[in-house]
């Protein structure tokens, strides 16, 4: 009689995880496509120095992701639920870093996480779990979420920056962007002319 109670509360509790993931999940619009312009997101103030640096930003507080210094950015949208977005963290951590070791790219393309319905201490725990070293930003209402068409996740946007504040999307697709190499030197051709160039 015990086990059973168990696995009926844990029934229930997955039905009930299931059907708040579900509403939060419809589709309130559609995500920017490539060749749309990007909305102009307000995202809270990184937590640590060096994410601040990274970015660019010369304040404390929420910031636009025009005030990010860079010609090009990756957003991810995960949630540290999501089995897809744990597989894929080696693949990203990988891209990131590429970026990195590349001096005509690391100033140039940045990357940031925003985590679905995820609390800063769901987004603190994916980030120490798969040692991502870019800025990951909570959305535990899934506010910036619904802006951004209430996509799956993993779902990867590439933004170009312009300082008229009309960025474009030249990426925007669900699941994994396969290989980092590839997906680096494509985004890099589309991006095209580089800010001041």
């Amino acid at each position: 009689m015990r086990n059973r109670t168990v696995v009926l509360l844990i029934l229930s509790f997955m039905i009930s995880c299931f059907t708040l993931y579900a509403g939060a999940a419809r589709a309130s619009g559609l995500p920017p496509a490539e060749g749309d312009t990007f909305p102009e997101i307000l995202l809270p103030s990184p937590q640590k120095w060096s994410e601040r640096e990274y970015l660019g930003l010369d304040h404390v507080g929420p910031f636009k992701i025009s005030q990010v210094k860079a010609d090009t950015l990756i957003i991810e949208i995960f949630s540290m639920y999501c089995p897809y977005c744990q597989k894929e963290a080696p693949v990203v951590n990988e891209l990131h870093q590429m970026i990195l070791s590349r001096p005509d790219l690391r100033n140039k393309i940045k990357m940031i996480g925003i985590g679905a319905g995820n609390s800063q201490f769901e987004v603190n725990a994916f980030r120490n779990l798969y040692g991502i070293a870019f800025p990951l930003f909570p959305d535990p209402e899934f506010s910036l979420h619904k802006a951004l068409g209430d996509v799956r996740t993993p779902y990867f946007i590439v933004v170009n920056l312009k300082g008229s504040g009309s960025h474009k999307v030249i990426y925007s697709r669900v699941g994994s962007f396969g290989d980092p190499r590839q997906f680096l030197e494509s985004i890099s051709r589309k991006s095209g002319p580089r800010k001041g160039a």
